[in-house]
């Protein structure tokens, strides 16, 4: 059951820490007992009871406990077994809250409580009651009791010689706690405090995450991985590619034949940057960070031709199929006058396609490759694979671009997002890459306009799509899901093309796009959008990268209150890629919640990505902002890199001065927490250290 959860060994165990704190030190008279409250009481059990109702398989077992003083009834539903465990006589300590018996006239009642039999021997070494009791997420059948239960004894058994990750100058310089006391405290605390006033104020500490024991654990994770991320650049340093570039003439003037206009400064200096990086010995490792709408693309696309020019060939992946497509027919149309052999791989092309694309990569015949995860499955071998470039790299697994990186022999690795990444972070989560940013638009474009309509004004967002289309533009309405599900009041794609179709626009023509549709279907409709052809398209969230149409100005999200702030900024960044002023539409109920409001005021209030970064940071976190999950980065069990910013800056600079240490004068411990670093992260993120 716990290894369904990941949990293969104690230490993964030890990590999943309480995510509340409840003190169950005060015990209740029953006499004072009031309904509502949540209680602490010890007594006898003076009478045993159980009884089916009238509703079939519904049984209700019944307790009366006394503490001398008084007495109350305590019910357990459908839990028959109890019969075996309690009798008259035995002593418990029971903790719930007290509500009316809806089956005794309305009496008072501690109904499912939690529930211990207290034996002598156990007087002050109660594990579910009489201390700090943590309360731990449920996993799976595994109960919150079960796990305290399984925790304790464990804890109550563990060695002094726990491994640590730091050094022990480095623990008594930032005087940390001790790794096993750490460990007590952090599942089992005990409160120092003698007055109701401190003891409130440690439990904070400890609910908050801030207490002594959660700043140990949270300097030790990212102490860890201020050195595992230098472990990885310095490993990529010492490789040597298969090859290096020259930037000569030939280069320069290819690249002069594809620029559609003319490259802002900061475009410029984003490829002077990777230039220098795949001209030099070592294998480029970069994370090019851009606005949406800030000409990423165009970067690569220069950067591509310097490896082709030199003989080399070009791995693009894109995270979805339509953005896969819109960077081939991007680059197809942008590289047309060079002539290039560009070739599309995805998982719907048929096994003849794929057989043929896939000799022509072998054979060195094609010189750039686009395409999804398909270019990295199995026999998709590559002739001299010398530059990968992942977009939207924060969708993708790190083993997923390491086997794209294996294809070829060292080969130069670009990574982009257009999700912004401020830069404190960008440093923390990616500091085994260098980072350039292009964090101006190109020349012509304008800020787009933000409104955010609530449902009453849905007649407002009707009459700027009509104009919008008189004035001889175009128009998308995006929605949340594909289709009508009972159980969302969400509007759905589809249904909602066809009510807009046949009774807002009946004279207008609209058009589908959703990711359940097929691939010829979609290119289908794209085209048909791009060319004018289509006027309104209605779409799901697929249109949320990659989609570039000019004369695209208004955008419409629907129930933007239940998009992420980044989503819906790279919504957004669909319109205003033409030189007529463009305008985005949020229809948005923020009634019930106040986080939802936040998202769209900022979004009326700027167009800059990297403060809405910020923002998406303060609300949701680094974890969920960036996509750890998917990106191999870790989800911190401990650390929040907003609220712990200090404690970061202090793990840089020691994890420096540790590797400095452990280079020039190493002694025992160094090279047993370098060795204990590596098995880590190796055991937990795969090939996170294979640089």
């Amino acid at each position: 059951m716990l290894a369904a959860h990941g949990i293969r060994r104690i230490a993964d165990l030890l990590d999943c820490i309480p995510f509340r704190y409840e003190d169950r030190t005060q015990f209740r008279s029953i006499q004072s007992l009031r309904e509502g409250e949540w209680v602490l009481v010890r007594g006898d059990v003076r009478n045993v009871g159980g009884f089916d109702t009238r509703r079939r398989g519904f049984s209700i077992f019944e307790l009366l406990v006394s503490d001398g003083k008084g007495s109350i009834r305590v019910k357990f539903f459908n839990q028959p077994y109890l019969r075996r465990l309690y009798q008259t006589g035995c002593r418990l300590i029971l903790y719930g809250q007290v509500k009316k018996d809806p089956y005794s006239h309305g009496s008072p009642a501690i109904i499912n409580p939690e529930c211990e039999i207290l034996e002598e021997e156990q007087a002050g070494q109660s594990v579910h009651s009489g201390r700090v009791v943590p309360i731990y997420r449920r996993l799976g059948d595994l109960r919150t009791r079960t796990l305290r239960q399984i925790l304790y004894s464990l804890i109550s058994s563990l060695p002094s010689d726990i491994p640590d990750a730091i050094p022990s100058y480095l623990a008594r310089q930032l005087r940390l706690l001790a790794k096993p006391k750490a460990i007590q405290q952090l599942h089992f605390p005990i409160l120092k405090g003698t007055s109701p006033a401190d003891r409130e104020k440690e439990l904070s500490l400890l609910n908050s995450g801030t207490s002594s024991a959660h700043k140990r654990f949270i300097f030790e994770e990212l102490f860890q991985l201020q050195v595992a991320i230098r472990m990885v650049r310095e490993q990529r340093v010492r490789h040597l590619k298969g090859r290096t570039f020259q930037l000569g003439d030939k280069v320069r003037l290819a690249i002069k034949k594809i620029l559609p206009f003319h490259p802002t400064e900061a475009q410029k200096q984003a490829l002077k940057e990777i230039a220098e990086d795949i001209c030099s010995a070592h294998p480029m490792s970069r994370l090019l960070q851009g606005d949406v709408g800030s000409g990423k693309t165009i970067v690569a696309a220069q950067a591509a031709i310097i490896a082709v020019e030199n003989g080399a060939q070009v791995a693009i992946m894109a995270p979805t199929e339509i953005l896969a497509e819109q960077h081939y027919f991007y680059f197809r149309r942008l590289l047309a006058p060079v002539e290039y052999r560009i070739d599309l791989l995805k998982g719907s092309l048929t096994a003849k396609e794929k057989r043929q694309a896939q000799e022509r990569l072998r054979s060195g015949e094609t010189q750039i490759a686009i395409g999804t995860h398909a270019l990295v499955q199995e026999g998709v071998e590559f002739k001299n694979l010398s530059l990968v470039v992942v977009d939207e790299q924060h969708r993708f697994g790190v083993a997923q671009r390491n086997i794209l990186k294996e294809k070829g022999h060292h080969p130069d690795m670009l990574v982009m997002t257009a999700t912004p990444i401020p830069r404190s972070l960008a440093l923390t989560l990616y500091g085994d890459l260098e980072v350039s940013i292009i964090n101006q638009l190109p020349p012509g474009r304008k800020p787009i306009g933000t409104s955010w309509f609530e449902e009453k004004d849905r007649s407002k967002a009707f009459d700027a799509i009509r104009r919008t289309v008189v004035e001889g533009h175009q128009v998308y309405i995006v929605y949340p899901l594909v289709e009508e599900s009972e159980k969302s009041d969400l509007r759905a794609a589809t249904e909602m093309a066809m009510h807009l179709q046949s009774d807002v626009f009946p004279n207008l023509r609209i058009g589908l796009l959703h990711g359940r549709m097929k691939s010829a279907e979609k290119e289908e409709t794209m085209l048909n959008f791009a060319s004018g052809a289509i006027q309104i398209l209605v779409s799901t969230t697929v249109i949320e990268v990659g989609v570039d149409v000019a004369n695209a100005s208004l955008m419409i999200i629907e129930h933007a209150e239940r998009f992420g702030l980044a989503q819906l900024h790279q919504l957004r960044g669909r319109v205003g890629r033409g030189t007529a002023q463009s305008r985005c539409i949020l229809l948005g109920d923020v009634r019930n919640s106040p986080e939802a409001r936040r998202r769209l005021e900022i979004m009326c209030e700027t167009n800059d990505g990297f403060r809405i970064a910020e923002v998406d940071l303060e609300l949701r976190g680094p974890g969920e902002m960036i996509g750890t999950r998917q990106s191999g980065i870790p989800a911190f069990r401990y650390a929040n890199l907003v609220r712990d910013k200090r404690a970061l800056d202090i793990a840089r600079v020691e994890a420096d001065r540790f590797l400095r240490i452990l280079r020039t004068r190493p002694d025992d411990e160094c090279r047993r927490i370098e060795l204990y670093i590596r098995k880590q992260w190796e055991e937990h993120f795969g090939l996170a250290l294979t640089g």
